[in-house]
């Protein structure tokens, strides 16, 4: 009897963590994100740590830096403040809107596209990088663009990828010789079994910043632009982050930042 006691004890204890455990996992998703940050000078970011350009961790300074990482900060300043705290969680595509939705960060900026499915789950604030896929090529190539493209040439795209479906779309003459993944692709540009290597001009622009001999050209023949997810029901967070970027663009904060990274570039840029 004490045995069962005991057990009944045991039984009753953990059934009560969970449910403690559960309401404070359900406080912290259905928080209001704006009045928090008022009281607290803190907005948690999440973002990628290993895509060039955007958000990349520095095994040197133990740091993530990249176009999103800065973007973001300069939007909490504009927010809360220069003394506002910018915190970074590390996200995948599979992960970042589960823990959005759990509360585990307040926004995601993580190159992620636009799109009507998405905004079934999220909200999404105004564009900030107008991504596209868009041609790689050696610079002085004859391919300026994808009409340029016909059946004496062939261009280079990742193998099962919706990049690869598009150009068959827009350059339906072209040969495609598709690889197994973007190294490939891009080694195949340069042993020159294609003139051109196509895809996300965000992939592309991070190629060319380390291969200052390759260029973009043509500008995006589709268009799959960026936005910071926030959770559905902060409507005053997601205005606010609008509001943000609005100014940014007014002050020339964006145009700095854009510059940094992507120098003496135009894709991408929002005007």
């Amino acid at each position: 009897m004490k045995f069962l006691k005991s057990s009944l004890s045991v039984f009753a204890l953990g059934l009560l963590l969970f449910m403690l455990s559960a309401c404070k996992i359900n406080s912290v998703a259905n928080e209001d994100v704006m009045a928090r940050t008022e009281k607290t000078p803190e907005i948690v970011w999440g973002v990628k740590y290993d895509t060039r350009l955007f958000g990349m961790m520095n095994v040197e300074t133990s740091q993530v830096e990249g176009f999103d990482i800065d973007i973001a900060k300069e939007i909490t300043k504009e927010m809360l403040g220069d003394e506002a705290k910018a915190t970074f969680v590390e996200v995948t595509s599979k992960t970042r809107i589960p823990l959005l939705r759990n509360g585990n960060i307040d926004a995601i900026i993580a190159t992620m596209t636009i799109t009507d499915e998405r905004k079934k789950q999220v909200d999404f604030s105004d564009v900030y990088f107008d991504a596209g896929q868009s041609l790689l090529v050696k610079k002085g190539s004859e391919i300026t663009n994808v009409k340029d493209l016909n059946s004496e040439t062939t261009v280079l795209a990742v193998k099962g990828s919706t990049s690869a479906i598009n150009i068959r779309e827009h350059a339906p003459d072209a040969k495609i010789l598709e690889l197994e993944n973007y190294a490939e692709a891009f080694t195949a540009l340069q042993s020159g079994q294609g003139v051109a290597m196509t895809t996300d001009n965000a992939i592309l622009l991070g190629m060319a910043s380390e291969n200052p001999n390759y260029t973009l050209v043509g500008g995006n023949f589709t268009q799959e632009p960026y936005g910071i997810a926030i959770d559905k029901g902060q409507t005053a967070f997601l205005k606010a982050v609008n509001q943000a970027l609005e100014e940014m663009h007014k002050n020339g904060t964006y145009d700095k930042v854009y510059q940094k990274w992507f120098p003496n570039s135009t894709d991408g840029k929002v005007q």
